[in-house]
């Protein structure tokens, strides 16, 4: 059975697909992935998400096309897959041809794998995108991934991506869902849905998968996305079609159709983590009157526990997007990276909210967003110098309904986009650096400069100057307060 691992250093990490309806696929085409391939094989280029990556497999050769030279790409095979009569004639639900899954390895996708091609009779590839979950989740994926029945497992590195076309300019923007939530998944869906499309597009296939379940947002995000990059793919997502209720039943059907069962403990929590923060759902904290308990959190300490001693972290800014700390430019997924394990250290970024999910129901959610919660406070803190009132007002104003686009999988909407260009030509200015203490959880603003500060302290000060005559404000505050006047003459009977 072949398996492929493409990964990119420009790439980030996502797990979501979507699928047809049931009993709606009329395909006739023939499946087949009986091949032997060579042990290993190796191709360079350089990529920074799937486009312009082409990979085709016929008997046992493969070709790798890229537009980007740096993309390796490692197939292995060790046998030859036998498919079943069931899947060259077709599923117990319709027939699919080849059908990419956002896959992670764990319990729920494992067995949506021999699910797919039992009921679409299709070759199942599995995608893993590498969004900073860490490297322990990528661990072990392919051999999983063979043994579930896969044909092929693809894996790319998506941080840089994730990080400067999607989360950068969310920060920009200043977006943030109700008054807490710095949109750490919702950032996070659009970009591995993109790049699910474009392997469906390298690899030939005709239809997308997740596993996400029909409560929460997600399955929307993910199929927002597909709609907007290819309407013409049939999306399936098993939750809302299979009658596999929990995790008991999910591990009898992996037993009776021989898929190993992961082995890895269960988290009593349900968690997402990328490069911008880690989510915390379910146990108690299903109930908003409990507290959070203190070993639940894994990417900031207790601030109770943080050093006893504040830090110091100067940020510079160019047009509204963050490009260094003290004075060292990185890339951006390196400087976020970096401002996590500055912002941890100190207990920094740690927010309990309950929110109101795009389906309609509440949920509770406790969110660690350490280097994200230092940077949005830096862009902001720029813009009191480099935005004058107007524009922040209608900047703020523009802020919330980005934020409600992004939250509700709209990434690729026309209004965001456009939106997003207003976003980017008023921060031209917003250039500058600004310096922050962390302290015991804690984010203050301690100073900031800017070439194109709008603050004049020969304005500003107290003392009397040329630009600003003191006497000159009676005259404006009685026309100013006119209106005010005149209404309280009318009510006195003047």
């Amino acid at each position: 059975m072949a398996q492929l691992k493409a990964i990119s250093p420009n790439s980030s990490i996502n797990l979501a697909c979507y699928g047809p309806r049931r009993n709606t696929l009329l395909y006739s085409d023939n499946l087949s992935c009986s091949r032997k391939l060579s042990s290993f094989r190796e191709v360079s280029g350089r990529a920074s998400a799937l486009h312009g990556l082409a990979i085709l497999s016929k008997k046992g050769s493969v070709t790798l096309a890229a537009d980007n030279p740096g993309i390796r790409a490692v197939l292995s095979s060790d046998g030859e897959m036998e498919v079943s009569t069931a899947t060259k004639a077709g599923g117990l639900r319709g027939k699919l041809n080849k059908v990419v899954l956002a896959y992670s390895g764990g319990l729920d996708t494992s067995v949506i794998v021999p699910w797919l091609r039992e009921n679409y009779g299709c070759e199942v590839v599995c995608f893993t995108a590498d969004v900073g979950q860490g490297i322990k989740e990528l661990d072990g994926l392919e051999e999983k991934a063979k043994a579930s029945g896969a044909c092929q497992l693809v894996v790319k590195d998506l941080k840089e991506e994730f990080v400067s076309d999607y989360i950068f300019p969310c920060l920009r923007a200043g977006a943030i869902y109700e008054r807490k939530y710095l949109l750490g998944t919702s950032m996070a869906r659009p970009v591995i849905a993109k790049a699910m499309v474009d392997v469906a597009r390298e690899v030939g296939a005709d239809a997308v998968s997740h596993g996400c379940t029909g409560k929460g947002n997600d399955q929307v995000r993910f199929e927002l996305t597909f709609f907007a990059l290819n309407p013409e793919l049939n999306v399936v997502a098993p939750w809302r079609e299979w009658d596999i209720t929990g995790r008991e039943d999910a591990i009898e059907y992996a037993k009776k159709h021989d898929v190993p069962v992961p082995v890895t403990k269960k988290s009593i929590y349900s968690r997402d983590r990328n490069l911008w923060h880690l989510s915390h759902e379910g146990d108690i904290l299903e109930d908003p009157a409990n507290e959070p308990k203190k070993d639940m959190y894994m990417m900031s300490v207790d601030p109770e526990d943080a050093p006893d001693q504040p830090e110091y972290v100067e940020i510079g800014i160019a047009s509204g997007i963050p490009v260094s700390i003290i004075g060292k430019n990185l890339s951006p997924a390196s400087l976020l990276a970096e401002l996590n394990e500055i912002g941890g250290r100190h207990g920094v970024g740690r927010i309990d909210m309950v929110e109101n999910r795009l389906v309609g129901m509440k949920s509770r959610g406790v969110y660690e967003t350490p280097g994200g919660t230092i940077l949005f406070n830096a862009v902001r803190e720029l813009e009191s110098l480099t935005l004058d009132r107007e524009t922040i007002q209608v900047k703020d104003s523009l802020a919330l309904k980005y934020a409600e686009l992004v939250y509700a999988g709209r990434w690729f909407d026309p209004l965001r986009e456009s939106m997003d260009a207003f976003m980017e030509k008023i921060t031209e200015t917003t250039t500058g650096s600004v310096t922050l203490k962390l302290y015991k959880g804690s984010v203050s603003v301690t100073g900031r400069t800017s070439p194109h500060s709008l603050y004049r302290q020969d304005i500003s000060s107290f003392e009397s100057g040329q630009i600003y005559d003191q006497a000159d404000a009676a005259g404006f505050i009685r026309l100013y307060g006119l209106p005010m006047r005149v209404r309280a003459m009318l009510e006195k009977g003047i």
